[in-house]
């Protein structure tokens, strides 16, 4: 007969929504049980996704000397065994790392860490069955935070050793000669990046015509430039057709009967709800043709009791929100008073090379919705940091009302964009106002004094129009 326990919270899966979720609920006196199929805690965030692709990436930047190369003039000649060596190393250390932080979080607000696979047998019923066999949890509510995986199309031989998805590439055994990347979404431009940097050659594939086409179409342009530079061929309105193996090694047959060939293939074109096995149609929950479940804005599935957040959900599919969603979902689940709402305007973080991020509007859509709006720009080739650090190619970008003089949007390309974007979040998010750069005192030399130029540049523009 199945062990049972009963708690306040069943959490299934431990990645940034869950674990933020549990400890939230945790922290408001909840007895809570997260449930988790792999050896360590952290889901994609920590193994898969978020961090182990970001520390390849700095690895990358360091052992190729990326940024040492303009600024010195460095000739850095890598071995290219030694280098994926290394690579594996540093993302190894950090997920050991992340997974050590994780487990002493929930172990600090007593949060049970169940290892095993979870079905939800009924609402308020989760049967976990696991090495020393099945145990039954019972609680109240119930939240699912299992995450996405990689999209599988057919007619792709993923067993094939050469070909491969986000998942598997950080696997790689040895860094590819040259590399076909087929998806220019956020992490087919990442990788693209990533292993061009560290010496591959790289085909980015697409079917539309422009990549990232949410962001700023200043910055995107940017990007491709630099994109170019690094080394990265575009092939942009071209659908996927047959990949196969010929003597050339992997070959991607694209729609207008261009062939792209490479010794390795990353197929980066979509994800799915990882909810197979869960048990959550049998119960009621509505999922969609891709495996996501759907929620409202409580994050509350159509089942009572049942909620879900995270990646499993679908868009945005970032870490970041994830986490919020998690703590919001148990807010609601326990009608406790205090966060309710996951922030409307987010940023968004592209860890390209360079990296891109913004929050707020675009210009396309603010005119798009017919608001007058001025743009200033602040290029970090005329600042005395960019300078320093070699970070030439980088931009600070604001979009302002005409009329009210109110920020609207920012957006950063460059070193450190991710961190700097910020600044501007934290103005945009108290409904500042242009002028409130103009007033601040910036360090200097810093990248940050960016602000204050790409707001004079507003100025200029606001007083062409009278204002």
């Amino acid at each position: 007969m199945a062990s049972e326990r009963t708690y306040d919270l069943v959490v299934i899966g431990s990645g940034p929504a869950g674990e933020k979720a549990a400890v939230q609920a945790a922290y408001f006196g909840r007895s809570v049980a997260i449930v988790e199929r792999a050896p360590e805690p952290g889901g994609a965030g920590v193994h898969t996704g978020t961090l182990p692709s970001k520390t390849l990436r700095e690895t990358a930047l360091y052992l190729s000397g990326h940024h040492s190369r303009e600024l010195y003039g460095v000739a850095v000649s890598l071995d290219r065994t030694a280098t994926l060596s290394a690579l594996m190393s540093r993302k190894a250390a950090i997920q050991a790392s992340e997974s050590a932080r994780i487990r002493q979080n929930l172990a600090a607000h007593g949060v049970e860490l169940v290892a095993g696979n979870a079905r939800v047998s009924a609402p308020g019923e989760v049967r976990v069955r696991g090495a020393d066999g099945e145990r039954v949890l019972r609680a109240t509510e119930v939240l699912v935070a299992t995450g996405s995986r990689p999209f599988h199309p057919p007619g792709i031989d993923f067993a094939d050793s050469h070909v491969h998805d986000s998942d598997e590439i950080l696997e790689l055994p040895h860094l590819p000669e040259r590399l076909v990347v087929l998806g220019a979404g956020v992490i087919g431009c990442e990788y693209a990046c990533m292993f061009a940097a560290l010496g591959s050659q790289v085909v980015l594939v697409d079917p539309r015509d422009q990549i990232l086409p949410f962001l700023d179409e200043q910055l995107v342009t940017q990007l491709v430039e630099s994109m170019r530079t690094l080394g990265v061929e575009t092939l942009l309105g071209r659908r996927f057709g047959a990949v196969e193996r010929d003597e050339r090694g992997i070959v991607a047959t694209l729609g207008d009967g261009t062939r792209a060939s490479g010794d390795q293939l990353l197929y980066a074109a979509g994800r799915i709800g990882n909810t197979d096995g869960l048990g959550l149609a049998e119960v009621g929950v509505e999922l969609d043709g891709r495996g996501y479940v759907k929620v409202d804005a409580r994050y509350a599935t159509r089942v009572p009791g049942i909620w879900a957040a995270g990646d499993v959900i679908g868009f945005p599919a970032l870490a970041s929100a994830s986490m919020e969603q998690g703590r919001v979902a148990v807010c609601h689940a326990f009608g406790l008073g205090y966060k309710q709402a996951v922030a409307e305007t987010m940023p968004y973080g592209i860890y390209t090379i360079p990296e891109l991020s913004g929050v707020g509007e675009t210009e396309r859509v603010a005119r798009e919705r017919g608001e007058p709006v001025v743009v200033g720009v602040a290029r970090w080739a005329d600042n005395a940091r960019g300078k320093i650090c070699g970070a030439a190619d980088g931009l600070t970008k604001l979009v302002v009302s005409a009329e009210s003089r109110r920020l609207l949007g920012v957006h950063v390309i460059g070193q450190g964009a991710t961190e700097l974007v910020h600044v501007g979040q934290a103005v945009l998010h108290l409904g500042g106002t242009v002028d409130l750069f103009i007033d601040m005192v910036f360090n200097f030399p810093t990248l940050a004094e960016s602000y204050k130029y790409a707001a004079y540049d507003c100025l200029r523009a606001l007083g062409a129009r009278g204002k």
